[in-house]
């Protein structure tokens, strides 16, 4: 009985190993659906529609680099945070260059609800990304995973942040850009960890 339970461990950690490393890669589809989320989520951000804004967190990417990085701290492998790390430097580059241009060239320059929202993290923030990241390391060790890791990057909220990043910059609002900027490293620097 104790082998085929520790059988069925060391079969639950190759499927979880192979998850978070099969999201690691740095080929132009991925980079293209990067940059659409980006556009839908700042045409979301500019019109002030939620729906619009949840779209965006869900078609992004950027969940595969952080759970990179917190498997490779959880199990010490040095490589694989190096190349999560390199992976989610460059997403969060073209995320904020993309959306700093868009909202360069928008003809809506107002501040709404969904722009404002995130320029000013909370506690609240803090617990919804360390829960949720929680919940995401059980949901990739599950092999029906389910809905769990589009839900915490719905939750978390690592989308809208970048582009009220870019938002700020647009507009020359630092106060903006360092509040959307330092949401974006609560919420991911939670699910990290």
């Amino acid at each position: 009985i104790v082998l085929i339970m520790k059988q069925k461990s060391l079969v639950k950690i190759k499927y979880l190993d192979d998850n978070v490393r099969a999201d690691l890669n740095l080929e132009w589809p991925n980079m293209a659906i990067l940059f659409c989320a980006v556009i839908v989520a700042s045409v979301g951000l500019n019109t002030n529609s939620s729906p619009v804004v949840i779209g965006a967190m869900l078609i992004s990417p950027l969940m595969g680099p952080i759970v990179g990085i917190g498997y490779g701290v959880g199990t010490n492998d040095i490589q694989l945070i190096g190349k999560a790390t390199k992976l989610f430097i460059i997403q969060v580059i073209i995320s904020i260059v993309s959306s700093s241009i868009y909202f360069f060239i928008s003809p809506l320059k107002t501040l709404n609800d969904q722009l404002l929202a995130r320029t000013s993290p909370t506690l609240w923030d803090v617990l919804i990304a360390f829960f949720g990241g929680f919940a995401g390391v059980i949901g990739s060790a599950k092999k029906s995973g389910g809905n769990v890791i589009p839900g915490v990057a719905i939750a978390t909220a690592l989308m809208p942040p970048l582009c009220t990043t870019g938002f700020g910059i647009s507009q020359l609002n630092w106060r903006y850009t360092l509040g959307a900027a330092y949401l974006f490293f609560i919420n991911s620097f939670f699910i990290v960890l």
